[in-house]
């Protein structure tokens, strides 16, 4: 899985806004600032983040960005679906790179089972994964999904 750098940082900007009491406005200003980002990046990937309805805004003085729901009710599959693409099984071998117009094995591949496995297993993962989950200590949460997904 590639994660792309719209994905990582929208991510992280909505970490910022779950680090807040739920209801409380955040500036995209100061967001930019604890992001090492441009306001103008922040901007650009709140106003989407806004449109797909993770999160709203209130314009003037006082003005900024919060989720609209629970961080506890925000999966990280909603955000990467949101701000990407997750690959998805019907599309594993929708391209073949070889110098045939379509795969040689496309009716029977050994490989293309693996492909959809592991597309499954971070698609649940992501999907089983809140955000506020990720507002612990970084080995707090490594530990804790490791031994989530162990098996």
């Amino acid at each position: 899985m590639k994660i792309t750098a719209q994905e990582e940082y929208g991510l992280r900007c909505l970490l910022q806004l779950a680090r807040v009491p739920q209801g409380q406005l955040v500036r995209v200003k100061d967001i930019a600032a604890k992001e090492g980002l441009s306001s103008a990046y922040v901007e650009k990937l709140l106003r989407f983040l806004s449109r797909v309805g993770l999160v709203h805004s209130t314009r003037g003085i006082k003005g900024g960005y919060m989720l609209n729901r629970p961080a506890s009710a925000i999966t990280l599959g909603e955000v990467v679906r949101a701000l990407g693409t997750v690959q998805t099984t019907d599309r594993i071998c929708h391209q073949f790179t070889g110098n045939e117009a379509a795969c040689v094995h496309f009716t029977s591949c050994g490989i293309r089972s693996v492909w959809s496995g592991l597309t499954t297993y971070i698609q649940n993962f992501l999907d089983q994964t809140s955000l506020s989950s990720l507002l612990e200590d970084e080995y707090v949460v490594a530990e804790r999904l490791s031994k989530r997904f162990a098996a």
